[in-house]
């Protein structure tokens, strides 16, 4: 067995852990709303709330955080769907119970660490157990919907920074470090078991790249990682020069060059199954077909030169795509156009993923502690 195979295989955890289209509206000017801001600000403790008058097909949440803050993730609680939680940077926890309407600062004592300032960058519910990782190494539990959170204990040999985390049953997770390492727990995270026999480095490094451009002695990491509802994920190396796959019960993760001369931005996963693909200056492509493939082609969008950052699917016909500059763009089509949504033109920040919990309940999360809720 490879020398990084038996470090990786190993448990992480070994000690017991802690307990279609309607009439549009017209977007409001930011001027506007810029008062209500700087007071959502000035108070902290007072609850975000979103503004009465609709924008298109979305609305602003204020929040009260610090500016400078990037929203990461966000969840909600499956048993209720009007409480859910919202990551960023700067340690930064948020609740809602109204649905994503208003918001307020979480404290979590087992996360809190006067050496550290975490980065949330991923948390999954399911049922009413939940989970949360973060950067430096974290990982939090939760069994009663959030009520209260738990420390896990991780090894310090852990490669890699945790920066995705899915609940996948009871007592049950898989996470995925940025170096490729994932690994699934079935006990509440007293044992990880590593699904993978090594990190992506070592597989290219051993192959010596197996033919993929740009990859020879590889020692980067994950610029973006993304599932599949059926646990298949994808993965953009740091310079974006070319991505890589992992499908439940392979032994590595498979690397491809990738279709394009531009650098990769961002990969996912379409509602039928196949692929989008990002590249940096705005382009966006599909994969033919469904599945894993290296043929894309691509799909004119009106980016303004503006980079496109994610999309998110609604369905399988509908789907947005966010980036840089306030950049919203919606299919109806299954992606074969885009057209422009004005909604936040106003809004002076970059837009960096964008994620549907159902067909009603939708989010745009980006710098500076913006936060977009879909209107429909």
């Amino acid at each position: 067995m490879h020398r990084r195979c038996r470090r990786l295989c190993r448990p992480v955890a070994s000690l017991p852990a802690g307990p279609g289209s309607k009439t549009r509206r017209e977007f409001i000017a930011e001027t506007a709303v810029a008062p209500l801001a700087l007071a959502a600000l000035a108070v902290p403790s007072a609850p975000a709330r979103s503004e009465e008058p609709a924008l298109a097909e979305w609305e602003r949440v204020y929040l009260p955080i610090d500016p400078g803050v990037v929203l990461l993730d966000i969840a909600f609680v499956p048993d209720d769907m009007n409480h859910g939680f919202l990551l960023g940077t700067r340690q930064t926890i948020m609740e809602t119970k109204d649905g994503g309407n208003t918001w307020f600062p979480r404290s979590i004592p087992s996360a809190e660490d006067e050496d550290f300032n975490y980065r949330f960058n991923s948390i999954s519910f399911q049922g009413k157990e939940g989970w949360i990782v973060g950067k430096p190494a974290i990982l939090l539990y939760t069994s009663d919907a959030g009520e209260s959170w738990d420390r896990i204990p991780l090894s310090a040999q852990l490669p890699g920074d945790m920066v995705y985390i899915k609940a996948t049953g009871e007592k049950s997770a898989e996470m995925v470090t940025d170096e490729g390492a994932i690994y699934v727990t079935s006990n509440r995270g007293y044992n990880w078991k590593a699904a993978v026999q090594e990190t992506v480095s070592a597989t290219l490094n051993r192959t010596v790249s197996s033919g993929i451009s740009g990859a020879s002695y590889y020692t980067g990491t994950f610029n973006t990682v993304n599932r599949s509802p059926d646990g298949k994920y994808v993965a953009v190396s740091s310079r974006g020069n070319f991505y890589l796959t992992w499908e439940p019960g392979q032994a590595f993760w498979q690397p491809h060059n990738r279709a394009v001369a531009r650098r990769i931005q961002n990969m996912g996963w379409r509602a039928d199954g196949g692929l989008w693909l990002l590249v940096r200056g705005g382009g966006l492509f599909l994969s033919k077909g469904t599945g894993i493939t290296e043929d894309f082609e691509e799909v004119p969008v009106q980016s303004r030169g503006f980079g496109i950052l994610d999309v998110g699917f609604r369905s399988k016909e509908e789907a947005w795509a966010a980036g840089g500059s306030g950049i919203l763009l919606r299919t109806t089509n299954g992606g074969k156009t885009w057209t422009r949504d004005k909604a936040a033109d106003n809004i002076a920040a970059n837009l960096y993923s964008v994620k549907f919990i159902d067909d009603n309940k939708g989010f745009v999360l980006g710098n500076d502690g913006v936060l977009l809720r879909y209107l429909g």
